[in-house]
């Protein structure tokens, strides 16, 4: 398999995903701005999303395709049939359980979440939660059945779902929410919509392959099973270490929910656009990462396991350094170009573009985090993670304290994002300490050219964004928008010619996976 082509592959996916998600955050911010409202609904999907990440995708993946690929290379497919069958059983339960408790104790969750919202915001809130938390079931199945085409290196259905979620959203802005009291709640009914479109777009790829989870009745079949036990086992300390910025996050909707109203919005329209990179890079790399690594440690290949976690980061690096620092110098042309319409005003621009810059800070570090926790869980190493959280999510709290004293919603990102950095470099010395990396020579050269390269295209943002009043240009988003993509396009040129001038060339990122 060509890692690189698989790369593009699932980042031409995603990227329509997230292009999806901008067009789908653009009609939210023109048709519903920042107020009372949109905090609300922010902070009810923000409680079921984040028990997806917490429990469907991240701890979840990370512990079950690790096992996955053990059965597939060395058991037999019937056993692996078996062990799908018995997982899916006792996470949909699992899930449906959760959905109950979740639909009952909204209240206590949103209070718990979002304290500061006022009467009509937390009803608000309370009433979206109970209606999305059945998503959280819809994505478990949809994290199981991408889990198993990824360990059969079908990554392209996978990547593509969350596109279906992004129609719905901007098919409920358009048609639904102007025949509703309240429109925002359009948007409520648009995620159980996507959930269940997710689910039945994987269900043709699991036939093909003879994977279709066969659920049983009886929850104790499923819990019967050693492999599940063992999934179990290690989805507990997992569900912490890959979540730190989830957790962090929400503590944060708390702190901003104290904050003027439209806040939590701000934080989120920054938290949007940071997903763009994240997921075209960090997401991406991951699911490639995590079967690759898995299958490289149970082969004791320690020199593949080695290359394979050093192709990961030097593309990380490559990508991830000209996109953050693209994010912070570009902050308000971006946000003004894709949000600033309709009731989204110049002070929710502004408020927008400050935590924006924020997370632009550890973008790297948070990308590095997604290529880094896979090597450990390849292994099934949950302990080291686990530790590192731990002290992660401590520092973040303890930063919260001095900074958003000091730069009030922008401190909160900013926490995150040099939390993230931490956590980035903990994992990466643990890896050097444990034996389990070796570096393949010429990073230093690799470092010297790239930051010479980003430098300059760094000043060429800068200068482009001083051409153009952003805000000014209200009402005329295709002369903004095009302003934008002249700044995006020149300091494209001059990062990837500095490179090629310097002598990058795409073939020294070629990588084949064993």
């Amino acid at each position: 398999m060509n890692l690189l082509r698989t790369l593009a592959a699932i980042s031409s996916m995603t990227m329509l995903s997230r292009i999806t998600g901008l067009l789908r955050e653009i009609l939210f911010a023109r048709a519903f701005g920042a107020g009372a409202y949109t905090d609300a609904f922010n902070v009810a999907f923000r409680i079921p999303n984040l028990l997806r990440r917490l429990f469907a995708e991240g701890a979840f993946s990370q512990a079950f395709v690790p096992l996955l690929a053990e059965y597939k290379n060395q058991q037999g497919e019937e056993a692996t049939k078996s062990l799908v069958d018995h997982v899916a059983t006792v996470l949909v339960w699992a899930t449906l359980l959760t959905a109950v408790v979740g639909i009952i104790a909204a209240p206590a969750f949103v209070f718990l979440l979002a304290s500061g919202l006022d009467k009509t915001g937390f009803s608000a809130a309370v009433w979206m939660t109970r209606l999305m938390f059945p998503y959280i079931t819809c994505m478990s199945f949809v994290a199981l059945a991408s889990g198993v085409l990824n360990t059969w290196r079908q990554f392209k259905i996978p990547a593509f779902t969350p596109v279906l979620l992004n129609i719905c959203f901007i098919l409920a802005a358009v048609f639904l929410a102007p025949y509703l009291k309240h429109p925002v709640y359009a948007q409520a009914i648009a995620v159980v919509v996507g959930g269940v479109l997710q689910i039945a777009i994987q269900i043709p790829s699991l036939v093909k392959i003879g994977m279709l989870p066969t659920l049983s009745w009886n929850p104790r079949v499923g819990l019967a099973d050693p492999g599940v036990r063992r999934v179990l086992k290690n989805m507990g300390p997992a569900v912490f270490a890959v979540s730190v910025a989830q957790i962090s996050l929400m503590i944060n909707t708390t702190y901003a929910s104290w904050m003027e109203t439209g806040s939590i919005s701000w934080l989120t329209y920054a938290d949007r656009l940071m997903e763009f990179p994240n997921a075209l890079l960090g997401v991406a790399l991951g699911t490639i990462l995590l079967p690759s690594l898995s299958k490289a440690s149970q082969e004791q290949d320690h020199g593949e396991y080695s290359a394979l976690l050093d192709w990961g980061l030097r593309l990380t690096f490559l990508l991830a350094m000209p996109a953050a620092v693209g994010i912070a110098v570009l902050s308000l042309p971006l946000i003004a170009t894709l949000f600033h319409h309709g009731e989204f005003t110049d002070a929710a621009a502004y408020g927008s573009a400050k935590p924006l810059v924020a997370y632009a800070v550890g973008l790297v570090g948070i990308i590095l985090v997604k290529s880094l926790t896979p090597a450990f869980y390849a292994r099934q190493d949950v302990r080291t993670p686990v530790r590192i959280g731990l002290v992660v999510l401590v520092a973040t709290q303890l930063m919260n304290l001095v900074f958003v004293w000091k730069f009030k919603v922008a401190g909160l990102a900013l926490s995150i994002s040099v939390a993230a950095c931490i956590n980035a470099g903990l994992l990466f010395y643990f890896l050097r300490k444990k034996g389990i990396y070796a570096p393949q020579p010429g990073w230093p050269k690799f470092f010297a050219r790239l930051v010479a390269a980003v430098a300059l295209m760094g000043g060429a943002a800068w200068f482009g964004a001083q051409q153009f009043d952003w805000l000014g240009m209200h009402g005329h988003g295709f002369l903004r928008a095009g302003a934008l993509f002249l700044v995006i396009g020149a300091c494209m040129a001059v990062y990837f010619g500095t490179l090629f001038a310097l002598g990058f060339r795409l073939k020294d990122f070629k990588r084949r996976a064993k």
